[in-house]
């Protein structure tokens, strides 16, 4: 039988490494909220070869004295828990970014770790630890303010099989650059600023040095690319002792993973499953599931309702109630997608003229080249036969044979309406190929796709008629059975009563299973096994029921689909008009169920560019 021993300090460090430490971006997010939490102002980040050969980490907070350097690299000690009016350590009322006291110590158990510190008394001290072997604090040249300078060489050199399973350099920079743009985007109050390798990558000022909306915002478009201030809905709303604040993005404004979606709880970045799925829940009715909106969500809330103790990287975060936080999320960003109307986003028209421009034309120059650019691509026979041959007349007074069906697809309105083109999506002016409406605005002109904008417009109504009448159920002949772990049935069991305002009626058949009654009558063939269980899966994952309401949603578009005016079909100008009107007075009209617009907008000052006017 083994023998039970302690393990050695430096081993119980090394595995606490492994859960803190896991790659170069970690160490970097613990010193960077160490120097938050020290009141820092200006935080500055040197990185070399992705942080493995060096990582430094300066800041103007208030520093350290010499028992308190002593005492910052032994395991869980930490002056930031606060102590409960019982005497003990209170960790229900959290403020702070870190709390645990593994930050430091795990670092030098694998690296090489130098820290030099100025506190108000002017004094400055110097430690260094090497693979968890610690030396005494010595006096130190003075940086010049208070302050603490933290310098991390060769990190993971005492545990080198851990270098196998890090990334390339390029890889682990990039890793580094997404952990300072998230947390500088939770402290618009502080400046940030990164080099990697030599190069600036990061230099964001804070000249107000109040974390205000504003600032935020400002913040935002420096870090994100910026079109999205022009494309993003402010989100503000406060129920029950939670706010949530920040932006979120038109759905026609887009990307193709999460990755651009920043979530910050009491000014910590953090990627919750449950906020993940909050926002994917209220999105999910305007995008197709490999589409994400870009979203900078800010959750601010009593301390004591949520727990930020549950992983030693302190990303995930618990509420106490999950129910309130989600839905709040989910009606301040609906809410919001509402108020944007018939709204799309700006990037569509800059992808039109983007399309528009000719390839082939000079930088700056929208003309064609000219012969001597193109060589012998145009021979001197031609272009003297050119020459030769009577230049075309316009004659306004001299009436023209109508031309037939097949020398062009487009019917222009002979007497279109002056004063619709007030109107945000203006005037019907044109139908092209039997597909597009062509109209004109005060300042531009919006080519609308009829079929798409009529799909949206009819899917709206019967949304609203499935609101308001509840989803038709239909009984099943004999209940389906469905066995599964008694967990997930206890899942899926929990939300009978939602499940059942879709439509699908279930009810415990024993333990580890459910009795199937009743499904939505709009599903004629539903796999009702692999439904349960991929609700199962989607409620342990984003604490939502996904799967039924998305398979609704893809009905209700099915039908809307072919209950809408097809490609191909003529319209009159009353018509294209009134489908104008209501992609006005329609919300979401601006993009179809799946995120691609349903128009596109085209200032003149755009199309003038177009031919040089401008």
């Amino acid at each position: 039988m083994a023998i039970i021993r302690r393990l050695t300090p430096e081993t119980v460090n090394r595995i606490a490494a492994g859960e803190v430490v896991e790659r170069p971006a970690s160490a970097l997010k613990e010193l960077v909220e160490n120097a938050l939490d020290a009141g820092a102002t200006r935080i500055d980040v040197r990185a070399e070869q992705g942080g493995l050969t060096r990582l430094i980490v300066e800041d103007d907070g208030h520093g350290m004295d010499r028992d308190s350097l002593a005492l910052s690299v032994e395991r869980h000690a930490t002056s930031k828990l606060p102590v409960g009016a019982d005497g003990a350590d209170d960790l229900l009322n959290i403020a702070s970014m870190g709390f645990r006291g593994e930050a430091l110590p795990s670092i030098g158990s694998v690296a090489r770790l130098s820290i030099t510190t100025q506190d108000a008394s002017g004094d400055c001290w110097a430690l260094e630890v090497e693979g968890g072997k610690t030396g005494e604090p010595r006096p130190a040249p003075p940086l010049g303010r208070t302050g603490t300078r933290i310098e991390v060489r060769d990190l993971f050199y005492a545990t080198p099989a851990r270098l196998k399973f890090l990334k390339s350099e390029r890889a682990e920079s990039m890793a580094i650059t997404d952990v300072m743009k998230r947390l500088a985007l939770a402290r618009a109050d502080v400046g940030f600023f990164l080099s990697l390798d030599g190069r600036s990558r990061l230099a964001l000022q804070a000249p107000g040095m109040v974390d205000t909306p504003e600032a935020r915002r400002t913040r935002l478009a420096a870090l994100l690319d910026r079109d999205f201030a022009e494309n993003a809905l402010a989100i503000d709303t406060v129920r029950e002792g939670v706010s949530v604040t920040g932006w979120a993005s038109l759905p026609t404004y887009n990307r193709g993973t999460n990755q651009h979606q920043f979530l910050f709880v009491n000014g910590r970045p953090v990627r919750d499953k449950l906020l993940v799925g909050a926002v994917r829940g209220a999105y999910q009715d305007f995008l197709a599931r490999d589409r994400h909106p870009v979203v900078a969500l800010y959750v601010d809330l009593p301390t004591d309702e949520v727990d930020v103790n549950v992983h030693p990287a302190k990303a995930e975060v618990r509420f106490r109630d999950s129910g309130l936080v989600r839905g709040l999320i989910v009606g301040a960003l609906r809410h919001a997608l509402a108020g944007a109307g018939h709204r799309a986003s700006t990037s569509v028209a800059a992808a039109t003229l983007g399309r528009l421009q000719p390839q082939s034309a000079p930088t700056g120059s929208l003309w064609a080249p000219s012969r001597a650019e193109y060589g012998a691509r145009v021979s001197p026979a031609y272009e003297a036969s050119l020459a030769e041959r009577p230049a075309p007349e316009f004659d306004a007074g001299v009436p023209r044979a109508e031309p037939s069906g097949l020398a062009y697809a487009a019917r222009v309105e002979a007497e279109p309406a002056r004063e619709l083109e007030d109107f945000p999506l203006g005037a019907a002016r044109a139908q092209l190929h039997e597909t597009y409406v062509i109209a004109q605005t005060a300042d531009g002109l919006v080519i609308v796709d009829q079929h798409a904008a009529h799909e949206r417009l009819v899917y709206e109504r019967m949304k609203a008629a499935l609101a308001s009448t509840g989803v038709a159920r239909q009984a099943l002949l004999v209940p389906e059975i469905v066995e599964m772990d008694e967990g997930e049935a206890r899942r899926v069991l929990d939300r009978a009563e939602e499940l059942a305002e879709l439509g699908l009626v279930i009810e415990p058949f024993g333990p580890g299973a459910i009795a199937v009654r009743e499904t939505p009558a709009l599903l004629k063939r539903l796999d009702v096994q692999g439904l349960i269980r991929d609700l199962a899966d989607e409620l342990a994952e984003y604490d939502e029921a996904l799967s039924l309401k998305e398979k609704l949603e893809e009905v209700v578009g099915t039908m809307a689909c072919h209950g809408s005016v097809r490609a191909g079909r003529r319209l009159t100008g009353e018509e294209m008009n009134a489908l104008l009107r209501e992609m006005e007075a329609t919300p979401h009209s601006g993009q179809c169920n799946h995120g691609r617009p349903t128009y596109v907008e085209l200032k003149l000052s755009d199309i003038e560019r177009l031919f040089g006017r401008k």
